[in-house]
């Protein structure tokens, strides 16, 4: 078991938190739940999967986290004649003298820290495939030579709904790779009219970065620490075995809507989540409430429904929200505090 960090280490993260929701507040209105949920990714070397119709600030949003960190940012606009050389980089000839020539690599914009991959279902699936390497080995592969992206690395994509035209679905093995899947709403009443009244006022605030590469690898290694029960584990396994249909612990609503569920990663984002939602918050350890918070973003993705499911209008998200309705909290007093913890 590793040294548990000291007590105001998730201090800290809470006020580095703050500060980073204050720069961020300079850009963007409402959707705070949102930008939560992508420093939490940010936060535990995740990516995640922006979902939403056009004109709802996605990109300004994943502009304003950027701005908000002294990190590399690039940005790129997924079309349908995007190739993966346009990603990745390529191999091009260059002439140092007269008469002698060899290949020069030139980095793609895979090469940054943030990686903004705009309407990333926009392209056909082998651009999208040309970030798989990249998300999973934090590498490259061009030619013979595998090359080493920056550290930390991160990709935020945005994705219009399938339903619009021009759109290609994401293959489930490439969704896999995204910790969360952030649906983004309309904004409320009042949040809407604030939009309006910022847009009118002229210049916004100027933003400054709130932390640097290091104060991100350093939050990193701290909420690796962050303690979670046996308990709050026992929970997490029964919330995804409760997803597969074919096993005795789902329910009848899950054997007759899904058609394959959650696999062991979407647990371990379950716990990697809540451990960074409890940093953020201050405590150095998980709460059921904490998983429950990040269940969904999670676990959408990760659960495919049948022609029964979509027949009654149910989708994953109902799915998970009936299973924690559902499934009780472990009975054991006080046991996000138990002295039985796993870092």
């Amino acid at each position: 078991m590793s040294t548990p960090a000291p007590k105001n280490t998730f201090e800290q993260i809470k006020k580095a938190k703050d500060l980073m929701m204050d720069e961020v507040r300079k850009s963007i209105i409402g959707q705070e739940e949102c930008i939560h949920l992508v420093l939490a990714s940010i936060f535990t070397h995740g990516h995640c999967l922006l979902v939403g119709v056009p004109g709802l600030a996605k990109t300004t949003m994943v502009k304003a986290i950027a701005n908000a960190m002294a990190l590399k940012f690039k940005r790129v606009q997924f079309t349908p004649d995007l190739m993966p050389s346009d990603i990745t980089g390529t191999n091009i000839i260059h002439e140092e003298t007269p008469g002698k020539r060899q290949f020069q690599f030139v980095e793609g914009p895979i090469f940054a820290n943030i990686v903004l991959a705009d309407e990333i279902n926009r392209t056909p699936p082998k651009t999208q495939a040309a970030l798989l390497e990249a998300m999973q080995e934090r590498q490259v592969t061009v030619g013979n030579e595998t090359r080493p992206l920056p550290s930390p690395f991160f990709v935020i994509a945005t994705q219009n709904p399938i339903e619009q035209e021009g759109t290609y679905p994401l293959p489930e093995a490439q969704l896999d790779r995204f910790m969360f899947t952030i649906d983004i709403g309309y904004p409320t009443v009042q949040d809407e009219e604030e939009i309006y009244a910022f847009a009118c006022a002229g210049a916004a605030a100027e933003q400054k970065a709130a932390l640097t590469a290091k104060n991100v690898t350093d939050i990193q290694a701290a909420i690796g620490h962050v303690a979670i029960s046996r308990y709050v584990i026992s929970y997490v396994a029964k919330i995804v075995r409760a997803t597969r249909p074919g096993t005795p612990e789902a329910p009848a609503f899950v054997k007759k809507t899904v058609e394959w569920g959650a696999g062991p990663r979407a647990g371990l984002y379950l716990i990697q989540g809540a451990k960074a939602f409890a940093a953020m918050e201050g405590r150095p350890y998980v709460s059921c409430e904490d998983i429950r918070r990040v269940a969904i973003p999670v676990m959408k993705h990760r659960i495919s429904t049948n022609f029964a499911a979509q027949m009654e209008g149910v989708d994953s998200v109902k799915i998970v929200q009936k299973l924690l309705q559902t499934i009780e909290e472990p009975k054991v007093p006080k046991y996000e505090q138990s002295a039985e913890v796993t870092p």
